[in-house]
């Protein structure tokens, strides 16, 4: 697993042993950035991020070799965490990053009330946690965080995580492999 573009680009990334973690894939993760800066590469400079459900910080750190401004990773799992950590400080990144250790539901509450209409949250619950899905979409949907934000859900293919949650719709889904990829905004 590696950085696939931008300032820490090719630079590598660990990851947990076992399946308690499964990172977005760098092809994934590459067809993710790609869509978001079709037609503008520097569309991610300065970006505000929400990484839910972080794992490794893969799109997140990402999103930071792109060019965005702040994540904020939400990560529960203290060993996930922790490998958020030491892959920051492994690229050497010292800012614009905050490591949330809670649930990602109570993070919503939370990032609400800090800040203010971040462009993109990423979620990507474990697949096995199907119910999280609709919870964490649900809760973005009644949230203010979301106002503004393009919301996007990484799923099993044969999944399909919803069409609609209350003001979130979705615009997009895209599938590659044994992963999709859902496009939501408010509307």
């Amino acid at each position: 697993m590696r950085v696939i573009a931008g300032k820490y680009r090719s630079r590598p990334l660990r990851s947990l042993r076992g399946m308690d973690i499964r990172p977005t894939s760098d092809r994934l993760r590459e067809t993710l950035f790609n869509v978001l800066t079709a037609g503008n590469p520097d569309a991610l400079v300065g970006s505000i991020w929400v990484d839910l459900f972080a794992g490794t910080g893969a799109v997140g750190i990402e999103a930071l070799s792109r060019g965005a401004a702040q994540v904020d990773f939400v990560e529960s799992s203290k060993r996930a965490a922790e490998v958020i950590e030491e892959n920051l400080r492994s690229l050497g990144i010292a800012d614009g990053f905050e490591i949330l250790r809670t649930d990602s539901v109570r993070a919503i509450s939370d990032l609400e009330r800090r800040i203010a209409g971040p462009n993109y949250i990423f979620l990507d619950p474990p697949y096995a946690m199907r119910e999280a899905y609709e919870q964490t979409l649900s809760k973005l949907a009644a949230s203010a965080i979301s106002t503004t934000a393009t919301v996007i859900a990484e799923h099993e293919k044969r999944f399909d995580p919803g069409e609609k949650f209350g003001s979130l719709v979705r615009f997009r889904m895209l599938l590659q492999g044994d992963a999709g990829l859902s496009f939501y905004r408010p509307t």
